[in-house]
């Protein structure tokens, strides 16, 4: 049991060793002036603007959106009706109904 337990803060040392690496390359190349940082500078700032726009307008807008694809009630302007009107269906000219068979 004791093996058990040494391996997982092992394995967990090791996961936060990286991760701590990783971040302070990371920050380290932020802070430096290259081209290929202030690209994703921009692109990263674009996307978070993107998002922040995206989300304020679904506050505003996102109720009519809804509304726009699932109205309520029958018909033209207010829903889909389950049936065209005009269609009768199964039916044949003697008012009969068809069956499979037919």
């Amino acid at each position: 049991m004791e093996e058990s337990s040494t391996w997982d803060f092992e394995f967990l040392s090791r996961i936060v060793d990286s991760f701590v690496s990783f971040l302070s390359e990371f920050v380290d190349d932020w802070l430096a002036n290259d081209m290929r940082v202030s690209i994703f500078k921009i692109l990263f700032s674009w996307l978070v603007f993107s998002l922040i726009a995206i989300h304020f307008a679904w506050k505003v807008y996102g109720n009519t959106v809804n509304d726009m694809y699932y109205r309520q009630g029958t018909g033209q302007n207010g829903g889909t009706p389950d049936a065209a009107p005009h269609l009768s269906g199964w039916d044949n000219a003697e008012g009969e109904t068809k069956t499979h068979r037919d």
